[in-house]
């Protein structure tokens, strides 16, 4: 909050040429960027020790999990592959395709 306060209070000050006003505007855009990095990595690091991780436990039984579901999915879809695939081929038979 208080880079925000110091980039109104440095906005609103307008002295020398234009090249030289137009090079300080880059410097502020620049430090200002690096401000607002800190400040977020900053408050990222304090959320991130905010946050309820998993036990090992659950990650294990939940990718066990996700490995049968995909598995089950996998075989359903082919099964229902192979019968589309019968399908089409005899009515193209049939109707002589």
């Amino acid at each position: 909050m208080a880079t925000q306060a110091v980039k109104v209070k440095n906005e609103g000050e307008s002295t020398g040429s234009a090249i030289t006003g137009a090079a300080s505007g880059i410097g502020q855009r620049v430090s200002g960027t690096v401000a607002n990095s800190r400040e977020f990595l900053h408050d990222v690091r304090v959320e991130m020790k905010q946050v309820t991780w998993p036990s090992r436990e659950d990650v294990v039984a939940t990718t066990g999990v996700v490995i049968a579901t995909v598995f089950f999915f996998g075989v359903f879809l082919w099964i229902v592959d192979l019968g589309v695939q019968k399908g089409v081929s005899y009515i193209l038979k049939v109707f002589g395709g």
